[in-house]
């Protein structure tokens, strides 16, 4: 197993690592709407799902693939209803083909994001 961490992206802050490459898949820790250099995040939740997305292509492309190899993404948000909005943009990060993909509403988020991102990826 693998550790990948890339400047372009947040830093892990805990017991984690911003990926890991096992048996020619990656598998990123769920990656918060944080802009990797100001730690700071937007408060609209089209700009804090393309950030997520951003933060996932900089480690997808740390571990030497591409987004159109993201075999699965998880996303967890705050409120359903933001679902149109969430995937006008999310779509836009996927040329060819979508991954699987599967889409979660939770009570609460860390530093009160409205989402977060995690996807597989093969290397």
């Amino acid at each position: 197993m693998q550790a990948i961490h890339s400047e372009k992206a947040p830093k892990a802050v805990g017991a984690y690592v911003q990926a890991v490459v096992d048996r020619g898949l990656l598998f990123t820790s769920g990656q918060l709407p944080l802009n990797p250099v100001t730690s700071e995040m937007s408060e609209d939740i089209g700009e804090q799902t393309a950030q997520a997305m951003k933060n996932i292509q900089a480690i997808v492309e740390e571990a030497g693939s591409s987004m159109e190899r993201v075999i699965k993404c998880t996303l967890f948000i705050r409120d359903m209803s933001a679902f149109p909005k969430i995937d006008e943009v999310y779509r836009s990060f996927f040329k060819e083909r979508f991954p699987a993909r599967c889409c979660v509403e939770v009570s609460a988020l860390p530093k009160g994001a409205l989402i977060e991102i995690e996807a597989i990826a093969s290397v």
